[in-house]
């Protein structure tokens, strides 16, 4: 009986579907990874499925409806007929051109961001982890810069710099890295009581390597699934600070330009703000699904309700 027992048990470990066969079959996945891959797309393409150049302006153009035509000119001095697929801003810029080259401006903040904040968090993480007498001074720092809402640190850094792209990534990222400082520190104290990281400490393995071999590689699926988090976070909050006018600057195509600009005549012209507004919506929920999808299928606990 014990050694049928024995058999069942091993044949449902052997016959337990790996990660990555739950990652490609869960719907969640697959939706955000769908949404999220045409997003990139559009970013890639945008020189080409841009019809003008997104700073070009005329002041006859001015708000016209989407689908309607009317005059730009170019930088070469030309003025042509343009249909607005999108409308046009006060400005007679193309809405439509904005917002597409905008897409490739909000996903790299996002990335950006999130490579930032998980770079320094690790970082911060492992040392906080493995270190015990680093690890009270230093949660104590993370544990202040949490308690300023992030929004604020975001917006009092861009204030004190000169409005770029760097300084927004940097800006948006810093709240971001006490958040994955604990979820590494947590994963790193209980790593670290594993019998082969004693042993390896046993053996007199430098500290750097065992944090490299032993533990790094156990925290790489939940640090996938917090950048997720990460990023879509970062699109919102640049989108954000881009509408309240302490972004990027207004030159730069970016939704939270193109909707801080068309906020003064909604009433009117709803269209400035719904499509930038709509694109989004789009991509933060596209990165939140794809990072709940991946949560439930590279988490183990979660792993087995799925």
């Amino acid at each position: 009986m014990q050694y049928e027992a024995l058999s069942v048990e091993a044949h449902t470990v052997v016959n337990q579907p790996s990660a990555w066969a739950r990652v490609r079959k869960n719907t969640s996945v697959r939706i955000g990874g769908v949404a999220l891959l045409l997003l990139v797309l559009v970013a890639l393409l945008a020189p080409w499925m841009g019809t003008v150049d997104p700073t070009l302006f005329d002041p006859a153009s001015r708000d016209l409806l989407p689908g309607k035509t009317g005059e730009i000119t170019t930088l070469e001095g030309e003025t042509v007929k343009h249909r607005f697929l999108m409308g046009s801003d006060s400005f007679g810029r193309d809405i439509y051109s904005r917002v597409i080259y905008g897409t490739q401006v909000s996903l790299i903040v996002g990335l950006a961001t999130a490579v930032v904040a998980l770079a320094f968090g690790i970082l911060f993480g492992l040392l906080a982890g493995f270190l015990r007498w680093l690890d009270g001074p230093l949660m104590r720092v993370m544990d202040g810069v949490m308690a300023i809402p992030a929004i604020l640190i975001a917006i009092a850094l861009v204030a004190m710099w000169r409005g770029s792209l760097p300084t927004v990534v940097i800006a948006i990222a810093i709240p971001e890295i006490p958040r994955v400082t604990r979820l590494v520190r947590s994963l790193v104290l209980s790593i670290r009581e594993e019998p082969y990281v004693e042993a390896a400490i046993s053996l007199g393995t430098p500290t750097w390597l065992i944090m490299l071999r032993h533990i790094l590689p156990n925290c790489v699926a939940p640090l996938v699934v917090q950048g997720t988090f990460i990023c879509a976070s970062g699109i919102l909050v640049e989108a954000i600070l881009s509408f309240l006018g302490v972004g990027l600057p207004p030159d730069i195509p970016t939704w939270g330009n193109v909707m801080a600009e068309g906020r003064a005549q909604f009433n009117e012209y709803p269209h400035n703000i719904f499509f930038p507004g709509i694109f989004l919506a789009v991509t933060v929920l596209a990165v939140n699904i794809l990072g709940d999808g991946l949560r439930d299928t590279l988490d183990p606990k979660m792993a087995k309700r799925v």
